[in-house]
């Protein structure tokens, strides 16, 4: 999305965020120096917490977490919007309460170790980063994982770790994992990912093609229990997911 594509988008968003209550009508709501407090509190009300998210680990993340701090600058005002908003390179942040939805699947605890495929603009990795322990997250688009490594470097999120890279193999070296979410949607989900999958793990990924399934797959001794939870709609999965996909005789 070009620059002028992304500078209309802001317009009609913030005059939207405006009448959500924008940041901007209460400067200084919320902590010192903070005129988004206010925007995040209504956020969490009634976009979420609203919507049956009672995780209270989960709530309490993004309530602190500064979403206008991960989209583009000209889009900050509307960056507590019940929408997704683009962050460049043909991706998206998705909105709050999926992004609040799919942390509280993730059942974590605060000790947990946490694999993400696919780090956008580190938003999501930063929320997850406030409910468990250490989050590892993987970008295959390089300038999208360098601006959020800096990103979360200079906000302070000193547990989690980037990596620019193609995330169908995971991070073999630090697995298992106590979870994995996928922010980009697989024809199926990579088999490395839920090999590196502890045992009464989760994983959370939307799935699919055209039509995309919120799934989540928990690990058990014998195998794995699988459940739909709603439909959704993500970005693909490039790398080797669309790959292999590609390649498939049974899917041409």
């Amino acid at each position: 999305m070009g620059a002028r594509a992304v500078a209309a988008l802001a317009a009609v968003l913030v005059a939207t965020a405006a009448a959500l209550g924008a940041p901007g009508a209460e400067p200084g709501a919320g902590d010192p120096g903070d005129r988004y407090g206010r925007a995040r509190r209504l956020m969490v009300d009634a976009q979420i917490r609203g919507r049956g998210v009672a995780d209270p680990a989960v709530l309490r993340a993004m309530a602190e977490v500064p979403r206008h701090r991960f989209v583009p600058e000209p889009l900050a005002d509307a960056a507590y919007a019940d929408r997704p908003l683009p962050i460049g390179h043909g991706q998206t942040i998705s909105q709050p309460y999926v992004v609040a939805l799919m942390t509280e699947l993730l059942d974590l605890g605060p000790g947990d170790r946490v694999l993400e495929i696919g780090t956008g603009s580190g938003y999501h990795a930063a929320v997850l980063s406030r409910v468990a322990g250490e989050v590892y997250t993987i970008e295959i688009v390089e300038p999208l994982a360098e601006r959020a490594r800096a990103t979360l470097a200079e906000l302070g999120y000193a547990n989690v770790r980037v990596r620019a890279g193609d995330g169908y193999r995971g991070w073999p070296e630090e697995a298992p994992f106590d979870a994995v979410l996928l922010t980009a949607a697989p024809p199926e989900i990579p088999p490395p990912l839920l090999d590196q999958l502890a045992v009464g793990g989760r994983l959370v990924a939307p799935v699919g093609v055209a039509f995309q399934d919120l799934t989540v797959i928990r690990r058990t001794p014998t195998g794995f229990a699988s459940e739909r939870i709603t439909p959704v709609r993500f970005v693909p999965m490039t790398g080797e997911a669309a790959g292999r996909h590609a390649d498939d005789p049974s899917r041409k």
